[in-house]
């Protein structure tokens, strides 16, 4: 036996069995045992598989400094290559200063013929075989998917619960999944892309296996729990590319971490991992605020919705835009779909854009927002010029057809080869001209996932993830310093280190299910398709990524009318925006905005941008419960969001414990679209009634008694981060308040006694008594106002 330990972790080698064991020093309960590796290739017809022969190894130690991970301690193990003249090294890692463990493969075809690399199982926990995750047996596993691109469903599962899978086969399915990445339909068998998380409800403690990047291979996991004791595989896809003779590949680093699924950022160790090993050491450089904006999709380019995108009806809302900017100062104006004359042919425009679209940059410029536009440079429609002149730049499928990218546009549309050298060049030189000539410094790159489809390439060696990233790689230095660019459609690995922000979930649409043509009931479960309901989901689900990796982009805030969301959906959107501390962009036409909806928007700048605690990550398939904790001169707050995913409307009693608070403290609480105020004893709030699909938003105070006290306001969603001074004397209380814009509303305080004068500015204001101790007053101000209360 070898062995190799930190403070954490001890990693037991039995080179006999060709497996290994990870004990866990902080939780005998869980730790791996007889896990399993092996390499699948195909030679011609012929399918190989190596499993490890540890016995003649040569099994090497050394320590070594990572500018990742720190000091580590290393284990590489070489055996002899085996008769097929596969050659396969394993190197172990544990860091002195992480719960982890990394390893990885190096293959090398020591034959006189080219193999086909299928799959590189990193970790293979069989209980038929003696693998084993825990010590006894769950007594209620779970296992937390991840979608393989932004639009994929991600969220938990139990050992009852069917996986997510579309319906709509061919049409959807190339779309929202990795091809390689099982989509299995038995309850309790599920797959995941790039890490997933297999975990014990009653014992409240989990196994986090995945990969650091996906710049070599796209990562699949497969977890079954529908057995006495979970079973996990994981592996780096191979995509049957070949490896020549004398060539090799070198997998990413996988990764595996014990974890507590209660602690207050559970997969943070991870996250934080994946941003280092890219060099995201700090994404507050990057983008002081997640971007603000407004966006042309939802309301003149999906074919969902009225309306037809032209330069009028973009300079109408560019002209609002800026009208805007005393009451709603949003900074982007962002051209969606429709400019092009086809998709794929992005210098020829459509016949209502003659001048094309770089004069609407010029005007966001002169009026100083920042021009953005949308591209999607690795999606072909078939009927583009792109695809009948240049055929031999698209992925091809195995009767030589365009590789199928999904049903878009009304057709089957192709795949952009990013291996072709003159289709990687086509699609930098269009990027390119959108900065450098347009003038556009905001780019929204979508379809992303159709330069990773499963095909034939130009270069037979590339794996998908590899076409990918080179692909983002080119796109990113063709737009060069000082653009944002946002990935969406993109699997996820790939792009890290690229992109500046990500959407992270479906889009969002005017209904809060998905429907098509108006049609609901067999599109209700789609977990891929545009929903308020979808996109909120992934929002959630998603939300650690946020500031790790990328700025996470929840799609925009739908605030007119004219759509099928009730009021309290709007509000629940809003809030789930708020709290997750991604990117705002409104997508309305803002000429026809109720002044009340607008409201809506105001209350959420400055945006927050902050990630919370998600309460039930791991016990809900749709987590209600938001946590996120505040702080200023006021002192500190907890802002707690309770949502009813229910499609009635509900009676709920909140429960401070639920939120991780102490029950035995008295807290003042102060809901923000009721305004109301709450004075809580013994843990529990008075029951409140929420409408199907509403949220309760509470700014929670912990009581101080004798104490004047800010309890919230009704001009920023934070109820509290609109104070940028707190001061209390024996005689007055002052309160510095600052926000964007124009503000009009007021502010509750909880004071020992009735003021007797409240100022604004100077000039006196008005005050109410709205309940025993609590005093609202009326307040009118731009950007900045200071109110001083004679005690």
């Amino acid at each position: 036996m070898t062995t190799l330990e930190n403070n954490w972790l001890q990693l037991i080698i039995d080179p006999p069995g060709g497996t290994w064991r990870l004990v866990n020093r902080k939780d005998e309960n869980i730790g791996l045992q007889n896990a399993g590796m092996q390499v699948l290739s195909r030679r011609g017809s012929s399918r190989l598989q190596a499993l490890p022969d540890w016995t003649s190894a040569q099994i090497t130690e050394r320590d070594e400094f990572s500018p990742h991970h720190g000091h580590l301690k290393i284990l590489e193990i070489q055996p002899n290559p085996d008769s097929n003249g596969l050659g396969w090294a394993v190197t172990f890692a544990l860091p002195d200063d992480y719960p982890f463990l990394l390893w990885k493969f190096v293959l090398q075809n020591g034959s006189r013929d080219a193999i086909s690399v299928a799959r590189l199982d990193m970790l293979r926990i069989d209980p038929a075989s003696g693998g084993a995750v825990f010590s006894k047996p769950p007594f209620n596993p779970a296992f937390f998917s991840n979608g393989w691109q932004s639009w994929s469903y991600s969220g938990v599962y139990a050992s009852t619960d069917r996986f997510r899978r579309t319906r709509l086969g061919p049409l959807r399915a190339n779309t929202e999944y990795n091809p390689e990445t099982p989509q299995p339909s038995r309850p309790g068998h599920f797959g995941s892309d790039m890490f997933g998380i297999l975990g014990d409800r009653a014992g409240r403690n989990a196994v986090l296996a995945g990969f650091l990047s996906q710049q070599q291979h796209f990562g699949s996991l497969e977890a079954r729990i529908d057995r006495p004791q979970p079973g996990l595989v994981m592996w780096a896809n191979g995509d049957l590319a070949s490896l020549d003779p004398e060539a090799s590949i070198e997998t990413d680093w996988a990764y595996l971490q014990f974890l507590e699924i209660d602690q207050a950022d559970p997969l943070g160790i991870y996250f934080d991992a994946v941003a280092r090993q890219h060099n995201l050491h700090s994404l507050a450089a990057l983008q002081d605020y997640p971007p603000t904006g407004w966006c042309s999709w939802y309301q003149f380019s999906s074919d969902q919705y009225t309306g037809t995108i032209t330069p009028d009806a973009l300079e109408g809302n560019l002209e609002a835009l800026a009208q805007m900017q005393p009451d709603l100062p949003l900074v982007l104006f962002q051209i969606d779909d429709g400019f092009q004359a086809q998709i794929g042919d992005w210098f020829a425009f459509a016949d209502e854009f003659p001048q094309g679209v770089a004069p609407l940059a010029e005007k966001a410029l002169l009026s100083g927002l920042t021009p953005g536009l949308w591209l999607a440079p690795f999606i072909v429609h078939p009927k583009s010029r792109l695809a009948s002149e240049h055929p031999d730049w698209l992925i091809r499928g195995r009767l030589g057809r365009p590789a199928n990218a999904g049903y878009h546009w009304g057709v089957l549309a192709a795949g952009l080869d990013t291996t072709h050298p003159e289709a990687l060049e086509y699609a930098s030189q269009v990027v390119h001209t959108a900065v450098h000539e347009w003038k556009f410094s905001y780019l929204k790159l979508d379809f992303l996932y159709a330069a990773a489809l499963a095909g034939k390439r130009h270069d037979p060696t590339t794996t998908r993830a590899q076409a990918l990233h080179a692909g983002l790689k080119a796109l990113r230095q063709a737009a060069g310093e000082g653009v944002y660019m946002l990935g969406c459609g993109c699997p996820l690995g790939p792009a890290i280190g690229l992109v500046d922000a990500m959407r992270i979930g479906p889009d969002t649409h005017r209904s809060w299910y998905p429907k098509v043509s108006g049609i609901e009931s067999f599109f209700r479960r789609e977990p891929g398709l545009p929903s308020a309901f979808n996109a909120c989901h992934n929002a959630i689900t998603r939300a650690p990524m946020h500031r790790r990796w990328w700025i996470n982009d929840p799609d925009c805030l739908l605030l007119r009318t004219e759509t099928a969301l009730t009021e309290a959906e709007v509000k629940t959107a809003a809030t789930v925006i708020a709290m997750t501390g991604g990117s705002m962009l409104l997508s309305d036409d803002l000429s026809g905005l109720a002044p009340e909806r607008l409201h809506i928007a105001e209350v959420l700048l400055p945006l927050i941008g902050r990630t919370p605690q998600i309460m039930e990550w791991f016990d809900l398939d749709a987590p209600s419960r938001l946590r996120l904790d505040l702080d200023n001169s006021t002192g500190a707050w907890h802002l707690l969001a309770s949502i009813n995913w229910d499609d009635e409307p509900q009676d709920i009693t909140l429960n401070l414990r639920e939120f991780g608070l102490d029950p035995q403290l008295q807290y003042f609480a102060r809901e923000f679209w009721s305004q109301k105020t709450h004075h809580i004893t013994r843990g529990k709030l008075l029951r409140e009634h929420l409408p199907a699909h509403g949220t309760l938003l509470l700014a929670v105070r912990l009581l101080t008694p004798g104490d004047p006290q800010y309890l919230g306001s009704d001009m920023h969603i934070s109820q509290g981060l609109e104070v940028s001074h707190w001061k209390v004397s024996p005689r007055r209380v002052e309160v510095k308040l600052t926000r964007p814009g124009n503000a009009e509303g007021a502010v509750a305080l909880r004071l020992p006694r009735p003021p007797k004068k409240a100022l604004l500015d100077g000039e006196e204001c008005t005050w109410e008594a709205i309940q025993s101790g609590v005093y609202s007053i009326a307040l009118n101000f731009n950007q900045k106002a200071v109110l001083r209360l004679h005690r």
